[in-house]
């Protein structure tokens, strides 16, 4: 599977941050992910006054790169930038080896 990681520094961001990211989360992109064409999944993951980031799960090639191309082309007017007041300090395409799911498992949400 094919993967992208988009990854913002939090490292100086304003107070209360970490909130509004999760806030944006829950109320928006949350809702404009779920079900998106050529995406297999979706996870937002933060480290508080770390960083912040969107891990993208693509199902083919063409579907990473076309979402890679538009993504860095906005990356300055995103979302994720305008709340944390810079753009990405990372936007890297990976590979995903493998996905587990546990005996608990999965649970899409928009909120944790």
């Amino acid at each position: 599977m094919l993967g992208l990681t988009v990854r913002w520094s939090l490292v100086g961001a304003a107070d209360g941050v970490e909130e509004e990211l999760a806030a944006y989360v829950e109320g928006t992109s949350h809702a404009r992910f779920t079900g998106s064409a050529g995406l297999r999944f979706k996870t937002w993951r933060v480290r508080r006054g770390e960083w912040f980031e969107g891990c993208y799960v693509f199902a083919t090639d063409q579907a990473r790169a076309e979402f890679e191309e538009a993504f860095r082309a906005g990356a300055d007017e995103a979302p994720g930038t305008r709340i944390v007041g810079r753009p990405p300090e990372l936007i890297e395409a990976c590979d995903i080896v493998a996905v587990a799911e546990g005996w608990e498992g999965f649970e899409a949400a928009a909120r944790y």
